[in-house]
């Protein structure tokens, strides 16, 4: 018998024992109302314990344990000692709340904690600047009935987080957030904000600048290209070192007209102010005519082919389609050795439509492709050099895919050849007229 039931019955035995010693003295009746009230003060001081026990229950944490008498007492021992530990760790837990809360609010970003019907659980005081909250009264709101931003809401229906979202807020001082969304734990979601006004407002000055400084530099490269031509062409010029000098100082000057003018189309690609000037692109048509120039540039050194497998159009710029469709090729035909086959070809696949130069020149590692669209970014830049190229054409094309939903996606290895894909989504089909 364990410990516990030995003490629980030694009362009412040694109560039973008085009794039936006190019935053999003195009869049934005194017997019965000795153990009747014997049992009486027993339940008496039950009850007053368990009167404590619901006392201190109503508050736990304004009152300490009661003390206990009789079984009661162990047991209220050992609740006292569960309920300070339980207060050590709500302390602990408190204080790492407290911790979190601190770091979280010395961060540069707005945080802000969501379930997965965007009801706000906790933010910081970040969060509350850049969506207009306020942590006491917002709690349990769902997020966009408070930050009503139609691109906003429309982020968070399409529950596509792998892209962040640039969202401008003309009401507080022309605010420009990045906002991130990262799903976590049991149908959670990190919303991350930064104020990216200042680095907005850096971003546009450089673009001004660029633009600007190439638009300066195009009219006198212009006069001087003019002027290199005249005197190269000069009958009475007849000294080979002269005609020389000319000769690549007109080359030289040939390549800065084309950067200024690659500088240019990427800032007229950048700015927001110029928007897609959408219209139904005939695939056939461009195909041919991109085909045409590869043709030119070639100069019968390559086997070109073209393959036209679907007859869908697209809908978007024809001038940018048509630099991004020639950007690819030029490059296949400058990277490609003589007599290398270089295919240009236009197909569906699984509801997407696809443009691709597939040659089989020089081929480029593994480590250099993720960085190829990067400006003046170069592989062998000796070999550049030499094809005249400017370093832009990728950045180029880079954003002239970002301007309609499309993928850039290269697959290369080094002597095996190229293929440089535009995947354009299925959206941007257009019905032939």
């Amino acid at each position: 018998m364990s410990d516990f039931w030995q003490r629980a019955s030694a009362y009412p035995f040694f109560l039973s024992l008085f009794a039936l010693l006190v019935w053999a003295i003195a009869g049934a009746l005194p017997a019965a109302l000795i153990f009747g009230i014997g049992m009486v003060v027993q339940l008496f001081f039950q009850l007053r314990n368990l009167a404590a026990l619901e006392k201190w229950l109503n508050g736990p944490e304004a009152q300490p344990v009661p003390d206990g008498s009789g079984l009661w007492e162990d047991s209220f021992s050992q609740l006292n000692k569960l309920s300070q530990r339980h207060r050590k760790e709500c302390e602990l837990q408190s204080r790492a709340l407290q911790q979190m809360e601190q770091a979280t609010s010395a961060l540069p970003e707005g945080v802000a904690i969501l379930d997965d019907a965007y009801h706000i659980e906790w933010c910081n005081t970040l969060a509350e600047q850049h969506f207009g909250l306020d942590a006491e009264r917002d709690i349990g709101q769902q997020i966009t009935y408070l930050a009503r931003q139609p691109e906003f809401v429309r982020y968070l229906s399409m529950r596509n987080f792998s892209e962040p979202l640039v969202l401008r807020d003309t009401r507080r001082d022309n605010w420009v957030l990045s906002v991130k969304i990262i799903a976590y734990g049991s149908n959670k979601l990190l919303l991350i904000s930064r104020d990216i006004t200042q680095l907005e407002r850096i971003e546009n000055m450089r673009r001004d600048f660029v633009a600007n400084v190439s638009h300066e530099l195009r009219t006198p490269l212009t006069v001087v290209n003019g002027f290199v031509e005249t005197m190269h062409d000069m009958p009475h010029l007849e000294n080979d070192m002269a005609r020389r000098a000319l000769q690549l100082m007109g080359e030289q000057t040939h390549r800065m007209k084309s950067l200024v003018d690659d500088l240019l189309t990427l800032s007229r690609l950048e700015n927001e102010q110029n928007p897609l000037r959408e219209e139904t692109v005939e695939i056939r048509s461009l195909m041919e005519e991109v085909y045409r120039q590869g043709e030119l540039l070639s100069d019968g050194k390559h086997l070109l082919q073209l393959q036209i497998e679907s007859n869908a159009n697209l809908a978007g710029s024809r001038e940018e389609l048509r630099s991004a469709f020639t950007n690819l090729l030029t490059n296949a035909i400058r990277y490609t050795p003589q007599d290398g086959e270089i295919t240009l070809s236009w197909s569906e696949r699984d509801g997407q439509l696809v443009f691709a130069v597939q040659d089989s020149g020089i081929g480029i590692a593994a480590q250099h492709i993720p960085r190829l669209t990067e400006r003046f970014y170069r592989v062998d830049r000796s070999r550049s050099r030499e094809t005249g190229g400017t370093g832009l054409g990728l950045a180029i094309v880079k954003h002239i895919a970002m301007r309609h939903q499309a993928k850039l996606d290269v697959v290369s290895g080094e002597g095996t050849g190229s293929t440089f894909s535009l995947i354009f989504p299925g959206k941007r089909i257009a019905q032939s007229q």
